[in-house]
């Protein structure tokens, strides 16, 4: 669903921003020629991110830096280039750096590069972004970024799509019951 909103909404489908336009294999669902999105606003910014195509987005963005400065370039992407940094240093640096207010941010399954510690700085990078405008559709079976103040939690379980209410999830109740 999150790849079909994207695709409708212009990203890529491997991910990146709407002016990424590569493509490393053509395997994203028809979905999203289906979809008609509709805006309530203009967002000054977008990116759509994938946990499984991250590698190629990073490729793309040295390819796209070829010529300039690397310096200047790279300080939209926290000061260096985003394959020098591990995978989840990768994913704070592109949120923490390249995100801004006023954006519209589509993220699948972003905790899956994150320990616990970082989904909690990612947590508060969302809700600052979001305090400045910004909003996410995130797919996400992590019970730290579920539990984002004021968040509606959408739920696809049971066959239809509904909302719930945040201790109703199942990565809530799994955690819950873990630590019990």
């Amino acid at each position: 669903m999150l790849e079909g909103i994207a695709v409708a909404c212009g990203f890529n489908p491997e991910g990146g921003t709407r002016n990424f336009l590569f493509s490393t294999q053509d395997t994203h669902s028809p979905l999203g020629q289906y979809l008609t999105p509709v805006r309530t606003g203009y967002f000054k910014d977008g990116f759509f991110l994938r946990a499984e195509s991250f590698y190629n987005v990073a490729t793309q963005v040295e390819e796209y830096r070829d010529g300039d400065k690397p310096e200047i370039y790279y300080r939209r992407y926290g000061g260096r280039s985003l394959h020098e940094q591990s995978h989840g240093e990768s994913f704070l640096a592109l949120m923490q750096n390249r995100f801004q207010g006023q954006g519209f941010y589509l993220l699948d399954e972003p905790e899956a590069a994150l320990s616990p510690q970082r989904q909690l700085s990612l947590l508060i990078c969302i809700h600052r972004l979001a305090e400045a405008g910004s909003q996410f559709l995130i797919a996400t079976h992590s019970p730290i970024l579920l539990g984002l103040p004021k968040a509606a939690i959408l739920s696809f379980d049971e066959g239809t799509l509904h909302p719930v209410e945040y201790e109703e999830t199942e990565s809530y109740q799994v955690t819950e019951m873990f630590l019990n």
